[in-house]
């Protein structure tokens, strides 16, 4: 199955490497590792999405074997660059061949599925549930409805209002203030109610759902994150 994915070229992955773990993004990451100490047993973890690294790298620092996979060769390319001992394969959408079924106790996917349409969402994840052992996790960083209508410390999205009118399934754009390539982004617009849907459709539940909010004590500027979560963390399991 193909995916577009706004990120996949070698000018936008040499730009998205140069993200840190700041402003907006700090908030991404930043309950994520008490996230995995309170639901997660085991090393194994998979990084869906990897990109060009950030997120496995995280995971590596973490104490967790990692195995990043991503669908842009660019994203790829520049990850093995920098990471040189890193576990980094190619995986042309929901293609996991090669990736042992019940390997994981993790399985991690940061800002992935926000670049993912309504219906192989579902593939994916069905998918991604296989790989998962009997015991094991999915965490999902995705973006709230919320940060296509408001701005922010790593985005602006006052260019674009017809995102106030996305309904799940329809394209939203961004652009990041972060990285010097200022191109509008297009994601998936997708809501609670339908990742929900999603996650029962494909033999999920949700443990837990966090929406970081910055304290306001932080040295970063922040624009609305104080009062407007940007993200959303769905902790997973495997129903019963």
């Amino acid at each position: 199955m193909d995916f577009v994915n706004s990120y996949g070229d070698a000018s936008r992955a040499d730009a998205y490497d140069a993200l840190a773990f700041a402003n907006t993004y700090y908030l991404a990451y930043r309950d994520i590792p008490a996230i995995l100490a309170q639901h997660v047993t085991g090393t194994r973890a998979l990084d869906f999405g990897c990109g060009t690294g950030r997120s496995t790298r995280f995971l590596r620092q973490l104490g967790f074997t990692v195995t990043g996979v991503d669908i842009s060769e660019d994203m790829l390319r520049v990850a093995r660059a920098r990471d040189t001992v890193g576990d980094y394969r190619f995986t042309p959408g929901d293609n996991f061949e090669g990736l042992d079924a019940g390997a994981f106790d993790l399985v991690l996917s940061v800002f992935t599925f926000d670049n993912i349409p309504g219906a192989p969402k579902a593939t994916i994840f069905r998918a991604l549930r296989a790989l998962l052992a009997p015991s094991g996790t999915i965490v999902s960083v995705v973006s709230t409805p919320e940060i296509y209508t408001h701005e922010w410390a790593s985005f602006s999205t006052k260019d674009f209002p017809a995102n106030a009118a996305a309904r799940s399934g329809e394209v939203v754009r961004t652009i990041i203030t972060d990285q010097r390539d200022r191109r509008p982004v297009e994601d998936i617009f997708c809501t609670d109610e339908s990742y929900q849907a999603v996650y029962r459709e494909t033999g999920l539940k949700t443990i837990q759902i966090h929406r970081p909010l910055a304290t306001g004590d932080e040295s970063y500027s922040w624009v609305n994150e104080t009062r407007v979560p940007p993200w959303a963390i769905y902790t997973l399991r495997q129903a019963l």
